[in-house]
């Protein structure tokens, strides 16, 4: 099984998760060239894509979906009100009938060899989720756009062999930053997005010894940089209530704009 971040942050999200026989993405965020040339760095072609979970409509996320799914008639999968607001999105043009799927949180479903559980997440969208993805006794999840998490959070993260976790800002950072007031309200809000001390208390909260890595996303431009989400990360590891240190899990932080570091199970 393999995990990759093709890309990661507030302009642009998406992740390839797949094995020898079944390919999926999280999220279609970037442009249809964008994907397809990380999907090339993998060695897999558009058209071997069996399926693109979608984690919310805000268009960070769905960016190249239409373009992409028309052309290779990947089939589309999201909540009902992620589905909703796919539909509503003008600017993705319109979709065909009968490649937008809907599914429901805390109910298993398969796509080719993977079984995937959709998890709710508190956002400030219509209907957003989160994505367990298990296959040959491997599993992994995807985790981000989260303003708070809570036990239904960590149990649906407990297990896993590999995960991608928000860490979008530095609280200070943001209180200082450029963003205006509301904004600032909303991105600290539980409605919000993960800062990187609750993103550290998360792990903490998840992690186990075959948890083999850790790959920290959707990382503020403006509000945070990779050196200091990792190394808040790790401190609030060290310092949490486990017997874990922050040097003792393999971690890295997506890239914003380029393919990350591909992670095999």
């Amino acid at each position: 099984m393999r995990l990759c971040s093709i890309a990661s942050g507030s302009s642009g999200n998406c992740i390839y998760v797949g094995d020898d026989e079944t390919h999926l993405l999280v999220d279609t965020g970037i442009s249809k060239k964008r994907v397809e040339e990380g999907l090339s760095a993998l060695g897999v072609k558009g058209e071997e894509i069996q399926g693109i979970l979608i984690t919310h409509e805000h268009i960070d996320h769905i960016q190249g979906l239409g373009v992409f799914s028309r052309k290779y008639k990947t089939p589309v999968y999201g909540t009902k009100g992620t589905i909703e607001g796919i539909r509503c999105c003008n600017t993705l043009g319109k979709m065909p009938e009968g490649l937008l799927h809907e599914i429901r949180v805390d109910e298993i479903f398969s796509i080719g060899g993977m079984q995937i559980c959709p998890f709710a997440i508190s956002h400030d969208a219509r209907e957003p989720s989160g994505y367990r993805i298990s296959n040959s006794g491997k599993t992994v999840a995807v985790a981000t756009d989260l303003g708070k998490y809570d036990d239904y959070t960590v149990k649906n993260l407990k297990g896993l062999n590999a995960v991608v976790l928000e860490a979008n800002h530095d609280i200070h950072m943001l209180e200082v930053g450029p963003y205006p007031y509301p904004l600032k309200q909303r991105v600290m809000g539980d409605k919000g997005h993960l800062s990187n001390e609750l993103s550290g208390r998360l792990l903490s909260d998840i992690l186990h010894d075959g948890l083999q890595y850790v790959i920290l996303g959707h990382l503020s431009k403006e509000n945070n940089y990779a050196e200091l989400a990792y190394e808040t990360v790790k401190l609030e590891v060290s310092f949490g209530d486990n017997p874990y240190k922050g040097e003792d899990i393999p971690m890295m932080v997506a890239n914003r704009d380029t393919i990350s570091e591909i992670v095999n199970l």
